[in-house]
Parts: C-alpha cells; sequence; structure tokens
C-alpha cells in the first residue's frame, strides 16, 4: 500500500464520528425538559406535555445523496401506563474506501406523559459494537454502557424528568408553533455522555409528494451544533421526511420498499464529501516549519482554534508553528491546572481498564522520562494497530482488544496508554492534509513540561510531534468533537503561506 493510500485509509475517522452523532440525535438523543418557545427575540411559556402517540408502525428508507444507503424501521405500542417505542437501522456505508454495514437497535419505556422510564441502544458493524441502557430512578437517571466486554456504570443527576429525541417533534407538534416561533430543547447522548442544545424553527407549510401522495406538510429546521437539518411533519405530528448534512435524508416508505435493500454500485464516501479543498498541493508536509490558512464560514466561538502551537486572528488567519523542545517555558509550564482531569479515566478512554494499564506498564518499561514514555506510545500504537475505518464508538478498550481502527480508535488508545503511564493526555480533532485536501481527523496532545507544555503527537501517523497540517479546531472527549458538527460541510480554508 503506498504512503498516499494509507493515509486516506486511516484519516477521516471523526467524520464517522459525526455521521454517527446525527444517527444518534435521530435515533437516541435523551432530551431534557425545559424548552422554550423564543419569537422575535421574546420567551413565552413552555410547550404542553405531549400526549402518548397511538399504535403505529414506520418505516423510511435512509439515503445519501439521494442513493439509497439503508432503511430505519419503529414500532409504538401504547402500554397500560405509557409507551414502548422500538426502533432499528440497518445501514451500508462507504467510509475511507471501504464499504461497512452497520446496524443500530433501541427500545426505550415512555410514561403515560412521553417521559423516559428506560432505554436502551446497541450498535454493531464489522468488528465493535457498543451498547448503553439506562433506567430512571428519582431524580437519577442509572446508566450503563458496554464495550470491549465490559460494563461501565453511571450516576447521572437530574434537575427534571427527561424525553427522548423521538419526542422533540411531538413536543414540537404539540406546541403548535406558529412561523418565526423556535423551541429549544438541551439533550443528552448517550454515545458521549455529553449534552447540547437543539433548537426546532417552524419554517411554514410546504407540499411534498410522500409515497405517491401530495402532502400539505408542516416544515421544520432542526439546528444541533451550528448543522442545519430539516424535517417534514404531517398533519398527526409524524415525521415522514428528514434531510440534513452529508447529503443524508429520510422518506417514509412501504415494508416492502424499504426492505429492498440499499442501491447497489458506487457509493459516494462520506470521508470525501467532507472534505475541505486544498487550492493548492503542500509537498512533504511533514518538513514544514509553519503554515498559515486563511479560514471562512466558522463560528471560531464554539470551537478551540487559538492556542499553543495555533494563533488565530479575527480576521481569520490561523497561523501554525511546529513545535520544538525547550522552546517553552519549563519551569512554569511544568504546573498544569487541574491535572488529575487528564489522567482519570473516562467512558472512552478507560486508562484504569486492567489491559489498558498492563499495556501501558510493557510499552513504558526502563523508559527515560515522559517524552520518552510518550514517544513509546506513539509508536507503539502505530506499529500495533491495524489501520482501517471503523464505524462504532472509539474506545480504547475494544480498539485494544481488537488492535484495528481508524484515527478516532488510534488517539483515544493512545490518550488511555498515556493517562494509564503518568502523562496528562487529550483528545484534539481537526483538519489534516492529504493530497489536496485537507480531512476531518484526530490526534493527541500530551503535557510535557520540557517541550513548554501541550505538545502534539500522531499515532495514526507515527508523528512526534505532529506536522502542521493538522489545524486543530477542538480539543476533549468525545462530547467536544459535536462542535464539529456547525464546520462540516461549511468550512472554507485558503493557503496563504509554507515556510521549511
Amino acid at each position: 500500500m503506498t504512503r498516499g493510500i494509507y493515509r486516506t485509509r486511516i484519516i477521516g475517522g471523526v467524520v464517522i464520528f459525526l455521521f454517527l452523532g446525527l444517527l444518534a440525535l435521530r435515533m437516541e438523543i435523551i432530551e431534557l425538559p425545559g424548552g422554550q418557545i423564543r419569537t422575535a427575540g421574546e420567551r413565552t411559556a413552555g410547550p404542553p406535555l405531549p400526549v402518548p402517540p397511538p399504535e403505529r408502525e414506520t418505516w423510511m428508507n435512509i439515503y445519501q445523496q439521494g442513493r439509497k444507503i439503508g432503511y430505519t424501521h419503529r414500532i409504538t405500542d401504547r402500554r397500560e401506563k405509557g409507551v414502548r417505542i422500538r426502533e432499528e437501522v440497518f445501514m451500508k456505508v462507504r467510509t475511507m474506501g471501504v464499504v461497512q454495514g452497520i446496524v443500530v437497535e433501541t427500545e426505550n419505556d415512555l410514561d403515560a406523559e412521553y417521559r423516559l422510564a428506560a432505554f436502551s441502544f446497541r450498535l454493531k458493524s464489522n468488528l465493535f459494537a457498543f451498547q448503553a441502557r439506562g433506567r430512571v430512578s428519582g431524580d437519577r437517571l442509572l446508566m450503563s454502557t458496554g464495550t470491549g466486554g465490559e460494563e461501565r456504570r453511571y450516576d447521572l443527576p437530574l434537575k427534571e424528568p427527561v424525553h427522548l429525541a423521538q419526542g422533540m417533534f411531538t413536543r414540537v407538534a404539540a406546541a403548535a408553533l406558529t412561523e418565526g416561533q423556535e423551541l429549544t430543547l438541551p439533550v443528552f447522548d448517550p454515545m458521549t455522555m455529553g449534552s447540547r442544545p437543539v433548537k426546532l424553527s417552524y419554517i411554514g407549510e410546504e407540499r411534498r409528494e410522500i409515497m405517491g401522495k401530495n402532502l400539505s406538510l408542516r416544515k421544520y429546521a432542526v439546528d444541533f451544533m451550528g448543522a442545519r437539518q430539516y424535517a417534514w411533519l404531517d398533519r398527526d405530528g409524524g415525521v415522514v421526511r428528514e434531510e440534513g448534512m452529508l447529503g443524508l435524508a429520510m422518506e417514509k416508505t412501504t415494508r416492502e420498499d424499504a426492505r429492498a435493500g440499499p442501491a447497489g454500485g458506487d457509493e459516494i464516501d462520506l470521508t470525501d464529501l467532507a472534505a475541505v479543498d486544498a487550492g493548492r498541493t503542500i509537498s512533504a508536509p511533514e518538513t514544514l516549519q509553519s503554515l498559515t490558512v486563511k479560514l471562512a464560514n466558522i463560528d471560531a466561538g464554539h470551537l478551540m482554534i487559538s492556542g499553543g502551537r495555533q494563533q488565530y486572528d479575527p480576521a481569520g488567519l490561523l497561523v501554525i508553528r511546529k513545535e520544538r523542545r525547550g522552546s517553552g517555558k519549563a519551569d512554569s509550564a511544568g504546573q498544569l491546572p487541574d491535572r488529575e482531569a487528564y489522567l482519570q479515566a473516562t467512558p472512552f478512554i478507560q486508562s484504569a481498564a486492567p489491559a489498558v494499564r498492563d499495556r501501558a506498564e510493557a510499552i513504558v518499561a526502563g523508559s527515560a522520562g515522559d517524552e520518552d514514555k510518550a514517544r513509546r506510545i506513539v509508536a507503539w500504537v502505530f506499529r500495533n494497530i491495524e489501520k482501517r475505518p471503523v464505524l462504532s464508538v472509539s474506545n480504547a478498550v475494544e480498539t485494544l482488544k481488537n488492535r484495528a481502527g481508524d484515527c478516532t480508535e488510534h488517539s483515544v488508545l493512545t490518550a488511555a496508554l498515556a493517562r494509564a503511564a503518568g502523562i496528562p493526555a487529550l483528545v484534539e480533532a481537526g483538519l489534516v492534509y492529504q493530497r489536496g485536501k485537507f480531512y476531518y481527523h484526530a490526534w493527541n496532545a500530551f503535557w510535557l513540561p520540557a517541550w513548554g507544555g501541550w505538545v502534539t503527537g500522531d499515532a495514526a501517523l507515527n508523528q512526534f510531534p505532529a506536522d502542521v497540517t493538522h489545524l486543530r479546531l477542538v480539543r476533549g472527549e468525545a462530547e467536544k468533537q459535536l462542535d464539529l458538527m456547525g464546520v462540516v460541510g461549511s468550512i472554507k480554508l485558503e493557503i496563504k503561506d509554507m515556510s521549511r
């Protein structure tokens, strides 16, 4: 495999993560109540509680750029004290040149006021699997996640009862919004263990042909982390069509049509769809000492563009300089605020797992300080993790077990191994250059006083420090990568200067 093909097969994993995030928004995000209707800047009373829907079975085709890639099947059953919603998603998705199948299943119990009582979420792809389940107990949400054969439990406080994403449109339909009104709902996503606001705006009536019938539908805009999607509801409040980023769409259909299977032929690659044109060629990017680019169509306030090796000005110019050992003030840099936060285990960076601790101990045995440890960890992950795209929720335990993954698997495993070895570490995500385009990518940062603070490393590409074509947009846990939602498909980039 040539270096160019190799890089294309490993970079772009962040797009898979964002794609799954959109799927989660559609399937399994939990809505925290307290949403408010806004009109012309004024806040009015919240929407009335929804009425549980009647028994219903819905089939929808899933399209990408107009080509069918899968379908969803939802069954809503009325219960004595509420409702049960079961949903299945089947898709074939092309990412980084590889077509993969993915199955997502959810089952949710709601009470008579459409509030969550219990839920389960299961995702299965070629190698990896992820599951989460939970139940409401008083003012707590008791959750557990399963990855790599291990189950971890979480106890989350609730200020109010919680609802499901499936209830978002029931809520908005019950609110009977008029044109210009908006309903904003905070949401919690079990795939990232984080919450973000979702804004639903009523656009107006629109006629569309659905299943051979010309229908008058209510059209809503759905804004999630700056990514705009659209939904069309029928008179009963049922969703009959949705359109989102990366050319994704869903439309109501019959059982027979849904189960007919995806379209054959050349599938469109998600990674290529999201790539940003560089406008010119960068030869030997690893030899660059600095890179200056002009960014447009981004909201820098939601991102972490400036800081450390990157400097961003209000005019949109971003300068990235290659890190050098000893370039910072090691005496002051040695004090990292909240150091323990960058060493502790998290749901996806499981640095306390026995397998991760044992592997880290073996990798760094006999090392000469934190820098040597970090270099060894980057090199070990590069050599031992097979480079292949994976449709799953990236986590260190499963990556170590399966020894395969794309850039997101490499970065979470690297962070976990570093933390287990006593090095503060985290994940960064943004864009990296490859053959005339910038692709969405994830890598790491390590806290090394000898380097003046945070220094980058890319285990997927075996770089320490990472080359200057790594443009950081976010830093942190999986939940922070959702901030990229508003960037994908809109950001523009122009290379202004390079120095070697």
